[in-house]
């Protein structure tokens, strides 16, 4: 088969290649997929350089997420039969025409989701229901102020943070996107955080500031977040595609009465498995139910792997890039 393969770190993704492999076999527990869309995620790319916590042994196949079809089942596996489409991923694995994965790894793919939009549901939605509902416990009416907006967690959770009854400012350094994510996901208010946000979200506040705020960007937009929390806040840390991880003085949050989250929504799930499954179940009843919408920016074949990455990585994409290895 073919598969993007990481045989070593290297900036540009100069370790990175499409190659012919072997198809895998599943094993005990295991069933292999026939990928249809996989999603391109941020981590993805940081593995490539070996800049992401978790650093997989090498030659690896890159990708977290994927859709497809079952192929083949391993022993000892029940409650799925070949050809059930699916859903689902590992931390490596997706980009290629095969994935042998754990069969507890994977789930039915809701009958509403095209496989792309499956692919990309999962990480982004589960991340975005473990901020706002566990780590921040959201209210219906608080104001959520989503930075990133336009990118695939900030979509995510836009569009849960409205279904949960929250009054949502979308924030990103494009009006283009801005508009766009304004016609698909109606959030209440939009900011341009190009020359700045504060005082604009204390207008729309009405001088209070935002009850959450959902950080994947960090740097200045970290910073000046701090300016425009509310008493009681939640300062959600989701991620650092700025490149730079800020710091505060303590003395901010106590003088200012909020709290600084770290959002982990996997390690969460580790912590607490129960609550693990509850959170996993819960993303894909909404998605079967058709209560949320993830958004596939663009398909690429796998031969075009470098523009789908360069997509993510210059931050043009709205929603998700994903890799079609069945296309071309």
């Amino acid at each position: 088969m073919r598969a993007l393969v990481v045989d070593r770190l290297a900036p540009d993704y100069g370790g990175c290649a499409v190659t012919e492999v072997a198809t895998p076999e599943p094993g005990p527990g295991e069933v292999l997929v026939r990928v249809r869309a996989a999603a391109v995620n941020f981590p993805d790319l940081l593995m490539t350089r070996g800049e992401y916590q978790f650093k997989p042994p090498l030659p690896f196949i890159s990708g977290m997420e994927l859709a497809g079809d079952i192929e083949a089942i391993g022993g000892q596996v029940q409650g799925f039969r070949v050809g059930d489409p699916v859903v689902g991923g590992a931390k490596t694995g997706a980009f290629g025409e095969f994935s042998a994965l754990p069969a507890s790894q994977l789930r039915r793919k809701p009958a509403g989701l095209s496989y792309a939009e499956a692919a990309g549901c999962g990480a982004a939605y589960l991340t975005a229901y473990v901020a706002l509902v566990r780590r921040a416990r959201v209210q219906p009416g608080e104001w959520v102020l989503v930075h990133g907006a336009a990118g695939g967690v900030g979509l995510a959770c836009v569009d849960l943070a409205k279904l949960l009854g929250c009054r949502v400012i979308a924030a990103s350094a494009s009006d283009a996107k801005l508009a766009v994510v304004k016609a698909a996901y109606s959030p209440d208010e939009t900011v341009n955080v190009t020359n700045g946000f504060r005082e604009a979200v204390k207008a729309i506040t009405g001088g209070r500031g935002a009850d959450v705020v959902y950080d994947p960007v960090g740097g200045d937009i970290f910073d000046e977040s701090v300016r425009c929390i509310a008493f009681d806040g939640r300062l959600l840390v989701v991620g650092f595609t700025s490149g730079r991880i800020p710091s505060i003085s303590v003395n901010m949050p106590l003088i200012k009465g909020f709290s600084v989250v770290g959002v982990r929504a996997g390690e969460y799930g580790r912590q607490f498995p129960e609550r693990g499954v509850e959170n996993r179940d819960a993303i894909w009843a909404l998605a079967e139910e058709g209560a949320i919408h993830p958004r596939v920016h663009a398909q690429f074949p796998l031969t075009d792997w470098r523009a789908a990455f360069d997509l993510l990585a210059n931050r043009e994409v709205i929603g998700k890039a994903v890799i079609r290895p069945d296309l071309g």
